[in-house]
């Protein structure tokens, strides 16, 4: 609908108010130096409050699980708070976007670089959803294990 309407920026974030939307000016100036803007927990003034340690190790185990397995140094690689320019998701076929769950945030990262265009992090404080229930299973994480190395080596990774 957005890229319908003829918008420039796109920007993603959750709909539980974990990503404050206070940061969106930080974002959207910060799309004047990148292409793709991710807001993040895990790069220098970054933060998470009111979580566990198995919820922290299990969020920092699959972004550098994905980093690792994906070759790259994005640190937020699971972040869904991100602006877009338009440029990239015309560019982006987003009707091959395979992976939903988690990994879907993975893997529209990877796509944007392995399209060439340019991502920087800005850091946030995620903070605990204000409403709603999550969304994690044992499915999203079996998919996650899977999907990741499909991503890199797989006959449908992008190019």
């Amino acid at each position: 609908m957005a890229l319908a309407g003829g918008a420039g920026l796109i920007v993603q974030m959750d709909a539980d108010f974990s990503h404050d939307p206070d940061y969106l000016p930080r974002l959207i100036a910060a799309s004047e130096e990148a292409d793709l803007v991710i807001g993040s927990r895990y790069v220098p003034g970054g933060a998470i409050t009111e979580w566990g340690t198995v919820r922290r190790l299990l969020s920092r185990g699959g972004s550098l699980y994905s980093r690792t397995i994906l070759g790259t140094d994005i640190k937020d690689m699971t972040g869904g708070f991100k602006c877009f320019h338009r440029k990239v998701l015309m560019a982006i076929p987003l009707d091959e976007v395979a992976a939903s769950g988690y990994s879907f945030q993975v893997e529209m990262t990877y796509r944007v670089i392995k399209a060439g265009f340019s991502v920087i992090e800005v850091p946030i404080t995620f903070r605990e959803r204000q409403a709603g229930a999550s969304k994690m299973s044992r499915a999203i994480v079996v998919e996650a294990a899977w999907k990741v190395p499909a991503m890199r080596f797989g006959k449908n990774r992008p190019e």
